[in-house]
């Protein structure tokens, strides 16, 4: 019985091997060398459809300008010295005659597609499910339709089935079978694919003639329910994708004021050097990655678990040593802490344009960072975004334990509330000023990290969130945690929802405007700063 089953598998194995390589029809062949655009694209379509390496062997060919027909209407595929006959399966010699097949750009967008379409026969099922999802997203397969049906029948994997599925019925939309119609709107009727709302509300317009698009009512119906079905999920899609988008920004806001609520709110320096702090930790984990590079490539993607504390350090110096060099001097003169930490912006601008060059450098993602989770069908959430949102509100939680658990925070809210009796009771004010300028600006650093994940670094990369910055701190309230993380989650998430319908301008103008009416109402902000120096 075993050798039995054994004959029975070879012998299935020989008919597949047969069929793969059968000859193409000499027809369809013939029509690939004609005139007629519409009838080459259906016949590439039909080859297609075969699925079989001579249909690739062909379409392939078609693709690189190596089909070649004669006189007599024979097509042959000449690579080489050698021509391929694919009507007859047999390889023989270049005919003198042989004259290349012409492709315009129709042909190729078919070619195109029906390439994109074997990669449903893989023996990958990523790859099946790879070109599923970009068929979906195309809209445009009413020519493959064939093609996808003889793929979906020998589909095994339910995750490629049930796209091919969906695929299928989109093309069935276009069908001349009403019942064929009625069925793909149906079975559309839980997908979130935008591309298909045009297709849907076209089936119910109606023609300048006072007729339906679409002519069965049936038909219409369903397309109705689908339409309404399909603009609540958009609807959800799009408040999901603004809702996280929206912490996605505050989060990069919270990190790069942060910083900032420290340096200004709690020792009152309006720091303009703060954007370049943030531009440092950037270029500090650009170097960390070149490091990685040269000398551990196969740990290239634990550079930015040393980028991190590295990018602290580096800022946080830079920072002890602005403050030991030039603020010291101006405390209590806010004027002119402004101006200074103006030209000190502009002399770290240009010395990092002397290192590193003024084009920006790319710092790419670890694997472990790249790509993102599909959510509601067609939302894209990416890791890099979730990892920033989770690392900006550990940073919060590692700030609020520092200043509310610590020595250091102790002597910080201290000397915030009251100076002179902390100087008075033995605390070393200029000591505490030094560490409490280093943990912003380190804190700055911290977000330049997180920033070189998002887009390219360059030398004004701080210059984009300096404002942006000040906004989060003053609108939560100078010196407050917690009113710097409700601004910046806030204004991010108002800022995202305000952009699609506004535009990102308006919406800039929109939350500033706000912003100047809140200040005037409530100068303190969102939360007041309580102590008995600010009484």
């Amino acid at each position: 019985m075993n050798l039995f089953k054994k004959f029975l598998a070879i012998g299935w194995l020989c008919v597949q091997s047969i069929a793969a390589h059968a000859a193409v029809d000499a027809t369809l062949l013939q029509q690939l060398a004609g005139d007629d655009s519409d009838t080459r694209i259906e016949a590439i379509n039909q080859i297609a459809a075969l699925a079989t390496d001579d249909a690739f062997r062909i379409i392939t060919a078609l693709r690189d300008e190596t089909l070649y027909t004669t006189p007599d209407g024979r097509v042959y595929i000449i690579d080489g010295e050698r021509a391929f006959d694919p009507a007859t399966d047999k390889t023989v010699a270049i005919p003198d005659d042989a004259d290349g097949i012409m492709v315009n750009n129709r042909l190729r967008n078919a070619v195109s597609g029906a390439l994109s379409g074997f990669q449903l026969f893989s023996q990958d099922a990523e790859v099946r499910l790879g070109a599923a999802r970009q068929m979906q997203q195309s809209n445009s397969n009413i020519d493959q339709t064939a093609l996808i049906e003889k793929a979906l029948k020998k589909e095994t994997d339910p995750r490629v089935r049930s796209i091919l599925e969906l695929v299928t019925a989109m093309a069935n939309l276009h069908s001349p079978d009403a019942d064929k119609r009625k069925s793909a709107v149906k079975a559309l009727a839980d997908t979130s694919n935008a591309n298909l709302k045009p297709v849907l509300q076209a089936m119910l317009q109606k023609n300048p003639d006072g007729t339906y698009a679409e002519p069965d009512e049936d038909v219409r119906i369903e397309a109705g329910h689908t339409l309404r079905a399909l603009n609540g999920r958009i609807a959800r899609t799009e408040f999901v994708g603004n809702l996280f988008y929206g912490i996605s920004l505050g989060s990069v806001l919270l990190l790069a004021a942060l910083g900032l609520a420290i340096t200004f709110g709690l020792m009152g320096i309006i720091n303009m050097a703060h954007g370049e702090l943030l531009m440092i930790g950037a270029y500090t984990t650009y170097v960390c990655q070149l490091f990685f590079r040269s000398y551990f490539p196969g740990a290239i993607d634990a550079y930015l678990l040393v980028a991190l504390p590295a990018a602290f350090i580096v800022a946080g110096a830079v920072g002890i040593v602005l403050e030991r060099t030039v603020i010291r001097w101006l405390y209590g003169r806010p004027l002119e802490t402004l101006l200074a930490t103006w030209g000190i912006s502009l002399i770290l601008m240009q010395t990092v344009r002397s290192i590193f060059g003024a084009q920006n450098v790319e710092v790419s993602n670890p694997s472990w960072m790249s790509g993102g989770v599909t959510v509601l069908g067609s939302l894209v959430l990416s890791y890099n975004r979730i990892v920033i949102i989770f690392f900006a509100f550990f940073v919060v939680a590692a700030v609020w334990l520092i200043l509310n658990k610590t020595r250091l925070g102790l002597f910080v809210r201290a000397v915030t509330q009251n100076r002179r009796m902390a100087d008075c009771a033995g605390v070393s004010t200029g000591k505490v000023d030094m560490m409490t300028f280093g943990l912003g600006s380190g804190i700055a650093g911290l977000g330049g990290v997180a920033l070189s994940q998002l887009g390219n670094v360059g030398p004004d990369l701080g210059q984009n969130y300096i404002i942006d910055s000040f906004m989060v701190v003053v609108l939560g309230g100078v010196g407050q945690l917690a009113g710097t993380v409700i601004a910046a989650l806030g204004l991010g998430g108002i800022n995202k929802f305000l952009e699609p319908h506004s535009g990102a301008v308006l919406a800039k103008i929109a939350i500033l405007v706000f912003i100047i009416i809140f200040i005037q109402k409530r100068p303190q902000g969102l939360f007041a700063l309580k102590g008995r120096s600010v009484e």
